[in-house]
């Protein structure tokens, strides 16, 4: 009898496995539940959004002319001063710069919202501020979705760890219940790491920082340079003139012979 009875149970229990399976794969296609907007309603309050809910990701773009001698240390003082968190919370992300006759750099940071526009003054200190833009990303949908697909997953996962603390399940059982949740905790995971991304979005700014030389000293760099190339540039002309000449050369001489030929023969019809 008790072989039966073990057999009804391992039944049991492969069938109350694949109800929880199939439970938590059909809440993938669940819609936000109460829950799902109450976490989503805790986030939106600690974000950076307007009167209309929405969640604003900004990026803002700002270009200096400053005299070429100053585009050098003005970077570094722009690097200083991101690394110290002079303003605030800063991270470089990049910092770039070219020296010659028309020396630029490039700096972009991600920072908190109030460090924007002291690091925008520091940059123009000096200098002319050329050009400004803002642009702005509502992402306060993929943040409401973000926040739902989470708390799926916290669900699921509640449910299949509960599952598995029990004692009647086969090996079969227990190895399919491992698999899926690992793959639940690395989807969990993967939804955590999106999330944060978006948080760190809203709750900073990205700014980069143009600087280039004043449109004065780059003209004047243009003449001077021009000075300098005269002689490369005659050099250059000049053998592009003889390679022209000896390239139409042979084409004027079979011209002229045709002219030639074409208007002694209209002579010789004249005559006759």
């Amino acid at each position: 009898m008790r072989g039966p009875r073990m057999s009804r149970t391992h039944v049991r229990s492969g069938i109350a496995l694949c109800a929880v399976l199939l439970v938590a794969a059909c809440s993938y296609k669940e819609k936000a539940s109460d829950a799902g907007g109450l976490a989503y309603a805790e986030g939106a309050a600690a974000a950076v959004g307007d009167a209309n809910g929405a969640l604003l990701a900004y990026e803002h773009t700002v270009g200096v002319q400053l005299d070429r001698a100053a585009i050098a240390p003005r970077l570094q003082a722009i690097r200083s001063a991101c690394s110290d968190a002079r303003f605030g919370t800063c991270t470089l992300i990049e910092a770039q710069q070219s020296a010659g006759d028309w020396p630029q750099a490039r700096a972009v940071m991600r920072m908190a919202p109030d460090a924007i526009e002291p690091m925008i003054a520091l940059a123009a200190e000096g200098g002319d501020t050329g050009e400004r833009s803002t642009r702005a990303e509502d992402l306060a949908v993929v943040v409401r979705d973000n926040t739902t697909e989470q708390d799926r997953l916290t669900k699921e996962m509640a449910r299949l760890q509960a599952f598995e603390a029990r004692g009647d399940l086969s090996v079969a059982d227990m190895i399919a219940l491992s698999e899926r949740i690992a793959a639940a905790e690395a989807q969990l995971e993967a939804a955590a790491r999106e999330g944060a991304r978006y948080r760190q979005r809203i709750d900073t700014q990205l700014l980069t920082v143009q600087l280039r030389g004043r449109d004065g000293e780059q003209g004047r760099s243009e003449i001077g340079a021009a000075f300098r190339e005269f002689g490369a540039t005659l050099a250059t002309g000049t053998a592009w003139t003889i390679r022209a000449t000896a390239f139409l050369l042979p084409l004027a001489l079979v011209g002229f012979i045709l002219f030639a030929a074409l208007r002694a023969l209209w002579r010789r019809r004249r005559r006759g």
